[in-house]
């Protein structure tokens, strides 16, 4: 056992495919980056990518933690079908010169997708209803859209858009964003893995990387809510599910079709019988 030496392969090239992974999206663990490799054809298990990940020494720096509210939480009922909500916010950066911007966010809460993450120096109440127009002609009408108590969202031209698209709008309780919590937990992944590791140098810069940001959220990153599928993936799977016919049940069909009464229909006790 002491003159063992291990005949492990070196895994040369697996360790380098991890590395580049892991430079190019610096803010996923290695579950994700398991989903990645996979992806592209790689069989090994997840332990396996989680000993290499170790010893490359490519583990996350944590971001420190909040204090946790003690008590328990009730779930957010959302209905199963895509357009159901949808939740909205905005999240704040700077350019390089040190001008601060905003950016619109409009998630789906059932699907994740991320229906619009518009970057812009000033965005009115007008320029929400505006954007939010756009969006239901492209998506479709939402049932319900949550917010918060910003000044935009509550101004005179968001009140009368609800009303002329007869759309409800619900908004949450003054200081508690986890009322919100869809579009909490994507202002907090953009936040993490886009504004804090991309310099900015102008508005047209922000635009272009944004929605390419925001294009590889649906379409490639793995979520991990979703059974770490990507969005588009899981709203495509929910749209084909909801198409299909539900499975008939013969034995209540049988119970449903009534049974032949060889009385005569004139008895008014035939009736009574047949409930």
């Amino acid at each position: 056992m002491v003159r063992y030496v291990a005949q492990r392969a070196p895994d040369t090239a697996l360790r380098g495919r991890l590395r580049e992974l892991a430079n190019e999206r610096r803010r996923f663990g290695y579950r994700r980056l398991f989903v990645l490799l996979r992806r592209e054809g790689e069989p090994s298990g997840i332990n396996r990518i989680y000993r290499l990940y170790r010893e490359e020494g490519l583990t996350v720096r944590k971001r420190k933690a909040r204090r946790k509210a003690v008590g328990t939480r009730a779930p957010i009922l959302v209905e199963a079908r895509p357009n159901a909500r949808w939740s909205m916010d905005f999240v704040h950066d700077q350019f390089a010169n040190g001008q601060r911007f905003r950016v619109m966010n409009v998630v789906d809460d059932v699907t994740r997708e991320c229906l619009a993450a518009i970057p812009d120096t000033s965005i009115s109440g007008r320029r929400v209803a505006r954007e939010l127009t756009a969006l239901g002609e492209r998506r479709g009408k939402p049932g319900m859209i949550v917010s918060d108590n910003g000044t935009e969202l509550t101004s005179n031209a968001i009140l009368r858009w609800c009303s002329e698209h007869r759309i409800e709008w619900h908004y949450i309780a003054p200081g508690k964003p986890m009322q919100n919590g869809f579009i909490e937990s994507f202002n907090g992944r953009m936040r993490d893995e886009l504004l804090n590791e991309t310099m900015f140098r102008n508005l047209a810069h922000a635009r272009v990387v944004i929605a390419a940001w925001a294009d590889d959220y649906n379409t490639e990153r793995p979520h991990s809510a979703l059974d770490y599928q990507t969005p588009r993936d899981f709203a495509r799977t929910m749209k084909s599910a909801m198409a299909r016919p539900a499975p008939r049940d013969e034995s209540s069909a049988r119970r449903a079709i009534a049974q032949t009464d060889k009385t005569s229909v004139n008895n008014p006790q035939a009736h009574i019988a047949a409930g």
